[in-house]
């Protein structure tokens, strides 16, 4: 078993945290309530004392008793959770043992087995199993189905639910299934902001204030299931966000393409300096049919891969960009390029929703800027007309209209995907440093 290693530094926890730590203790008037749900801002605390407290719960009711503990993906449940439950059994002394391979802990003479709810055929694996309890992080990214399956599955008398989440829609399925019916199905629903986390000076909770802006600030900030709706980048500003000159020189080049053949492509050159991106040109070709246009005429309007290819190297030129992302559809065109000695290509993240609030971080000018040039005027128009979709939000979903985003989607392959590589990159060299190689 494993003992020792980096421990958790604990410090006073806020009312709101010690009502979540003890709501299921014999002195509780919660203490025969099935579920609990902490809901909120980022960095309110809830995730630490939520994790505290499913891991005493579980330890002093059960022994020889099998539990789930589930994330939005693998990757998300080990730096969320099973990084600092790991911290926080080193320091109080309790062994475990983490079988890395099969994805489960052994904790004392529990179970705990681990799952990714990515999508809906997540909630196969868990067919079959009989669970005293399950900790659910981040469950509004969950599919409706796992949440289901994984709630079924807590059979054994006295099981209890641990869930936490940051709001979305006011119609999302969550909200409507679980949190609006918290009291006929015996759940405690705890509401909670950065105020209830006790270790945030004022300086940094206004630096997270600064990160959001639009609805991902009514939710991540206020804590609000308010709906995305009108214009996505609201915080754009003609006149701070298009320049006409351009730094010198750049750490990096990279390129963002959005390749298709009856819709528009689009490939933007970004520079990078220090932690702004740069728009330095784009190149557009609208191949789709336009008002009045023949199948003829549209037919003679679109462009062969091979001519995409020539004309992604003239718009290149002379610069050597580090990386190519392009939408990972494009699997043609990342052919002929390849064969053309581009092998720096790799296939973008395509996670909308991630992406779009990054590119609304950058706008908003928190830890790094975005900036485009003026010639870029595709790319400027998309960002006066990019819109939220009314019929995903009436389903309980974010998303947007997809029209007038082209030049937006090259934009956002490219700069969350280098985003990503960045800090993949600094989780290893602060693993490096911590001598915890990889660990998790």
């Amino acid at each position: 078993m494993k003992k020792g290693g980096a421990k958790f530094q604990f410090k006073p926890f806020s009312l709101k945290q010690k009502k979540l730590l003890t709501w299921w203790t014999n002195k509780s008037p919660f203490q025969d309530y099935d579920m609990v749900i902490a809901d909120g801002s980022i960095r309110s605390g809830k995730t630490i004392s939520m994790i505290d407290s499913f891991l005493m719960w579980s330890l002093s009711a059960f022994q020889n008793q099998t539990f789930i503990i589930a994330g939005k993906s693998m990757g998300a449940l080990k730096r969320n959770v099973l990084q600092p439950m790991f911290q926080i059994l080193n320091a109080k002394g309790i062994p475990y043992f983490y079988h890395r391979s099969e994805h489960y802990i052994s904790i004392g003479s529990n179970v705990y087995y681990c799952f990714g709810a990515s999508n809906e055929v997540s909630q196969d694996v868990l067919q079959g199993l009989t669970a005293a309890g399950a900790y659910a992080d981040e469950v509004a990214l969950f599919p409706q189905s796992f949440v289901d399956q994984m709630v079924g599955r807590c059979s054994v008398d006295g099981s209890k639910i641990f869930m936490n989440c940051n709001p979305a829609g006011p119609y999302h399925w969550f909200k409507l299934e679980y949190i609006d019916k918290a009291e006929e199905k015996k759940i405690l629903r705890l509401h909670f902001t950065m105020d209830d986390n006790l270790t945030l000076s004022q300086k940094i909770k206004e630096r997270f204030k600064r990160m959001f802006s639009g609805v991902f600030y009514k939710r991540f900030i206020l804590g609000l299931w308010v709906m995305a709706a009108g214009i996505v980048y609201d915080m754009f500003d003609e006149e701070v966000h298009v320049i006409d000159e351009l730094p010198e020189s750049f750490d990096r080049l990279i390129v963002g393409g959005d390749y298709g053949m009856n819709n528009p492509t689009a490939f933007l050159l970004i520079g990078q300096k220090g932690n702004d991106f740069y728009v330095i040109r784009e190149y557009y070709y609208g191949a789709g049919q336009k008002k009045g246009q023949s199948e003829e005429e549209v037919q003679a309007r679109q462009k062969t891969v091979a001519q995409y290819v020539d004309e992604f190297i003239r718009f290149l030129g002379s610069d050597k960009p580090q990386y190519i992302f392009l939408d990972p559809s494009a699997a043609a065109l990342i052919i002929e390029l390849k064969k053309r000695g581009l092998t720096n290509i790799k296939g973008a993240s395509n996670d909308r929703i991630d992406g779009i609030q990054l590119v609304q971080q950058l706008l908003g000018g928190h830890e790094g800027r975005l900036f485009v040039h003026r010639s870029c005027v595709n790319l400027i128009r998309e960002f006066f007309s990019y819109l939220w979709d009314p019929k995903a939000q009436a389903r309980g979903e974010d998303d947007v209209i997809k029209e007038n985003d082209h030049a937006l989607d090259a934009l956002r392959y490219a700069l969350f995907t280098i985003w990503h590589l960045i800090r993949k990159a600094a989780a290893r060299e602060e693993r490096r440093r911590d001598g915890r190689g990889g660990w998790i």
